[in-house]
């Protein structure tokens, strides 16, 4: 067993140690300090940022939805939320053309009634990520409600505080770390995504062209520019990974504050 296990771990060492060995380290700065580089990364990090705003925003009310209301068909709206985490993104980014376009379902009504254009956009960009982001966020968060004790909510609407009162002094105090947890997952996979802007909102230079892209780009006419960038989203995402592995192996939950009501 210990050297099946052994054997798995350089498995997903092996590509990381690749990259280290080929990368370009005399000239990785220059890089790094590329126009076209910081371009990308400073496009990415809006980007993300937005689609991590975003995904709290309707994100956290879902997951209470689905933690908190029983209703019929909610496994069926659960599969459907998580749907874009399995899905391949250039799948999602199709889907979303067809439903966002020009000529999409909804696409076509924004255009005649608000003059809004999201595919080709730096907009379209945000929506492409906030699609494939929001589900970790919503998966993390739905889990903390899962195992809260509900009885600490509802001896504060006992006391007649409102649900948004509840919701605000008690529920979101003991779920905290949960949602940094999750926003933090909900960036790091938009500030990665590829498949669904590409396919959604192409690759322009200056307004929908992320790192992803531009590192995918950069294969073609500069390969060592593409390692050195790609490094740089390698030790984000290792790095989210080490600093959330308290809330997924062992981390404990703290116990929620007594909400007194207005």
């Amino acid at each position: 067993m210990l050297a099946l296990a052994c054997i798995a771990i350089g498995f997903f060492a092996l590509p990381l140690v690749g990259l280290l060995w080929r990368a370009p380290w005399s000239s990785a700065w220059g890089y790094l300090t590329d126009d076209g580089s910081l371009t990308a990364l400073r496009l990415s990090m809006l980007c993300s940022l937005w689609a991590t705003a975003l995904s709290i925003t309707f994100g956290v009310p879902l997951a209470w939805l689905l933690a908190r209301v029983p209703f019929r068909g909610s496994g069926v709206v659960r599969a459907l939320c998580m749907l874009s985490m399995v899905l391949p993104p250039v799948v999602g980014g199709v889907a979303l053309l067809f439903a966002l376009g020009r000529r999409g379902l909804v696409g076509q009504w924004l255009d005649r009634w608000f003059d809004l254009r999201l595919p080709f956009t730096t907009a379209g960009v945000v929506v492409a990520q906030t699609f494939v982001a929001m589900p970790f966020l919503v998966i993390t968060v739905e889990a903390a409600l899962r195992q809260l004790d509900s009885r600490f909510e509802d001896a504060s609407r006992t006391l007649g505080a409102s649900r948004w009162y509840t919701f605000r002094r008690v529920t979101l105090p003991a779920i905290r770390p949960a949602l940094i947890a999750g926003a933090v997952l909900a960036w790091a996979r938009a500030l990665g995504e590829f498949g669904a802007t590409i396919a959604f909102a192409g690759s322009f230079p200056g307004t929908t062209q992320t790192m992803p892209l531009a590192i995918y780009l950069a294969l073609e006419t500069n390969p060592e520019q593409a390692i050195v960038l790609a490094l740089v989203l390698i030790a984000v995402s290792f790095a989210v990974l080490i600093g959330l592995r308290d809330r997924w192996f062992g981390g404990r939950q703290s116990t929620p504050p007594t909400a007194v009501p207005r």
